[in-house]
Parts: C-alpha cells; sequence; structure tokens
C-alpha cells in the first residue's frame, strides 16, 4: 500500500511517498481502507516540530473515513464493509488505517464518506467546547480564535442554534474574516485589536465565553476579554509559546474559570465519553444544524501541498486528502 511518512523534522518537503505492507489488526482494533483523510494543524506541528512523534519515520494523520477491511479479536458492533469515521492517534495518511474500535464510529444514514472525513477531530471539538466544557446558556455571548478553521466554523453554527446572544471571531486576514461571517458570526474582529473590539461590542462588559487555540499573549489578553463569570476554554497552542499558570489574582476578583479540551487526550483517558461526544456531534451534521465546507482536496500523493497551504495560514474551512474514490 501507499502511505505517506517523513523520516526527518523540516518543512512540507520533508513528506514523501512510501510503499509499505498493509496493516493487520490487533485485538480491540479494525482496519479501514482509507477514502479521505483530513488535513489537521496538528500534523502541520509534528512534521516541523515533533509535536506528538514519539520516533521516526512517522506517519502523520489524525482521521480518516472509509470502508472496514478487517476486524480483530474481541472487536463487536464493527463488520467488514462497514462505512466509519475514525479518529486515530497518528497514521491517517495511508491507503489502509489501523484504529482502536473504540474510536470508530459507524456513519448514520445519509453521511457520506467524503463529509465523514471532516468530522472526527473538528464537530466533537467543537460542540465539547461550547458544551460540555463551556456551558454556553441561551443569551451568552461568545468569542472564538481562528474563526475561520474547521474548528471556528462549526462552532459559530453550533453557537447561533444554540441561541447564544452574540457570536464574536477572530481571524487574521479580512478574507477570513468574510468566511467566518458566513458560518454564524456577528462580527469578526483582527488578532491584533481583539481585545478592545470586544470591549466596544459589548459595551465594555466582555464575553461570557472565550474559546482559545492558540495560547500565550493570545490566551491572556482572552482572560481580560470576559465577562464577570467568564469562562476561557484552551483548545491549544498554535502560538508554541511556554505554558504558563493561572491562578487566583487573574480568577477571583470577577468570578471567572479556565477549562480545557484535548479530543486525543479524551479518546485516550474516556473512550466511551469521546463516543457519547462524537455521536451527538455527528447528529448536527446529519440534521443540518451543521454545515463543514471542503475548501480544498488534495491527493493522497500531494500531502506536502496540502501543508503548504494550510501552514501558509491562508486556507479555510476544512483541507482533505483523497485515497481513493
Amino acid at each position: 500500500m501507499r502511505a505517506v511518512e517523513f523520516r526527518e523534522y523540516g518543512a512540507p518537503e520533508v513528506l514523501e511517498i512510501v510503499q509499505a505492507d498493509a496493516p493487520e489488526p490487533g485485538p480491540g482494533q479494525v482496519t479501514v481502507d482509507a477514502a479521505y483523510v483530513g488535513v489537521n494543524f496538528a500534523d502541520l506541528k509534528a512534521r516541523a516540530e515533533g509535536y506528538r512523534v514519539g520516533s521516526l519515520p512517522f506517519r502523520p494523520g489524525l482521521e480518516v473515513s472509509g470502508r472496514i477491511r478487517a476486524v480483530g479479536d474481541g472487536v463487536e458492533g464493527l463488520v467488514p464493509g462497514q462505512n466509519v469515521a475514525a479518529l486515530v492517534d497518528g497514521g491517517a495518511y495511508a491507503e489502509v488505517v489501523v484504529a482502536p474500535a473504540a474510536t470508530v464510529f459507524a456513519l448514520p444514514a445519509g453521511l457520506d464518506l467524503r463529509t465523514a472525513a471532516t468530522l472526527p477531530t473538528v464537530v466533537p471539538t467543537a460542540h465539547a467546547l461550547l458544551h460540555e466544557v463551556g456551558r454556553l446558556r441561551t443569551g451568552e455571548t461568545v468569542l472564538v480564535h481562528g474563526a475561520a478553521g474547521g474548528i471556528g466554523t462549526v462552532v459559530g453554527q453550533l453557537a447561533r442554534a444554540a441561541g447564544a446572544g452574540a457570536v464574536y471571531g477572530v481571524a487574521s486576514t479580512t478574507a477570513k474574516a468574510g468566511h467566518a461571517l458566513k458560518h454564524g458570526y456577528d462580527e469578526v474582529f483582527t488578532t491584533d485589536t481583539f481585545l478592545d473590539d470586544v470591549r466596544r461590542a459589548t459595551g465594555g462588559k466582555g464575553v461570557d465565553l472565550v474559546l482559545d487555540p492558540v495560547g500565550g499573549d493570545t490566551l491572556r489578553r482572552g482572560l481580560d476579554a470576559l465577562a464577570v463569570f467568564g469562562r476561557l476554554v484552551s483548545f491549544g497552542n498554535a502560538s508554541g509559546a511556554e505554558p504558563w499558570q493561572v491562578g487566583q489574582p487573574e480568577l477571583y476578583g470577577r468570578g471567572r474559570s479556565v477549562g480545557g479540551f484535548s479530543i486525543l487526550a479524551l479518546a485516550q483517558s474516556a473512550p466511551e465519553a469521546l463516543r457519547e461526544l462524537t455521536e451527538r456531534a455527528f447528529r448536527t451534521v446529519v440534521d443540518g444544524t451543521v454545515s463543514l465546507p471542503v475548501t480544498a482536496e488534495f491527493p493522497l500523493a500531494e500531502a506536502a501541498e496540502a501543508h503548504r497551504l494550510m501552514g501558509g495560514r491562508t486556507s479555510t474551512g476544512k483541507l482533505l486528502l483523497r485515497v481513493s474514490d
């Protein structure tokens, strides 16, 4: 089979097509004949700086859609030939992908394989940020960093459907702001001035919920954008800044709180909770609440081009690799 790997860290050029034996499922695993693979920023961080890479060579990819090829011992409820989407801890850039059965999800009726590949990381994450961790209530206001990306696109729609009072986004360019405005946002601010813009838009009150994948100084300023009793949820560190601690001085005075979420960490620590979350999230796609646009698609052999596009910070929505038709 064909797969995409890198043997050293660096620019997109380190990605290479290799020939490998198709894996066989072990106990509690399934193999999937891949149709489409989602491209995520974590893939770029793995390639460039070794994020979540145990050893080299490494095969990136966190989400895949396709048909079950084989099932290992002890697997129940999944059968060969079944259309599924799967969340994996790397290895999805391949024609055959091995996945833990606990993170393989049978597709509900009406969900095609192309759409399904966009969902395993993005839609459950967006749902958890707003509801399970962020605990959004009707009429509350939300500020979302990365509003034009895959997760941001879904969050805007889910927040609107949940009755948010106002949904504000942050984007780095005018083009990205325009994309976000089509997906549930009332206003989209620029990265440098978002704190002043929040204060203007809310009459100085601040927002009830901030969702932050950036970290560093952006996260610090996000705390200052919170209203009394506001919540901030961190779900990434795209800035690459050193982790920092928040405590009594920042939180006590206005009753603020900070939470965090990682879908990959949840998959490891609480797979049953992940399954319940994913089923809830997938229903929002089937019922039409959420539409996640695929804005670019590349053949598997052109994975480097997908990384260049995402790494240039001009992409919006979701990027896919097409493995088979």
